[in-house]
């Protein structure tokens, strides 16, 4: 298998990436589980868990991440690792904001993903905008964000090892 190059998970949305993360979890280490395979998973999903009915509620999500997948397959081929596609890193918003809770805190105690949330519950996006730290349409998403990584990695990951600098 030859690995990508370039950073591929930053093409790749939150809930994509939380998806191929899941099935990787449930493999054998030693399978190689590619973007086709991701593909199948995600269909075999779809087809499981709606009825009809229940489909089209849900339809523009469902489709929305097939469409994602194809994209990408499209761009990166069926066989590209579904690892490599995997975020381990916050959007640039998010470590603005992370950056924004470190550079406001005690060096002593570095902050956890959870003491993130906290500040973007108390309305530190607000003053990043304000400052021009954050686009106003940047603070929109931040809060799913945050969630999604303590999800992922817990609420006590230190969220320094989360920056991303484009």
């Amino acid at each position: 298998m030859i690995r990508n190059p370039i950073d591929v998970s930053t093409r790749v949305s939150s809930n994509l990436s939380a998806l191929i993360e899941t099935r990787l979890n449930t493999d054998d280490p030693e399978e190689y589980v590619t973007l086709a395979v991701i593909r199948d998973y995600l269909t075999d999903m779809l087809s499981a868990a709606f009825t009809e009915t229940e489909h089209i509620h849900h339809f523009d999500i469902n489709d929305s991440l097939l469409d994602e997948l194809d994209a990408l397959i499209e761009e990166f081929g069926e066989t590209a690792l579904a690892s490599d596609f995997v975020q381990n890193s916050a959007s640039e918003p998010m470590s603005r904001v992370i950056d924004a809770v470190i550079n406001s805190r005690d060096q002593d105690n570095p902050p956890t993903l959870e003491a993130v949330r906290e500040a973007i519950a108390m309305g530190l996006p607000a003053r990043l905008v304000g400052d021009g730290v954050l686009d106003e349409d940047e603070d929109d998403a931040l809060l799913a964000e945050i969630d999604a990584l303590i999800n992922r990695h817990g609420g006590d990951a230190l969220a320094e090892e989360f920056l991303r600098y484009e």
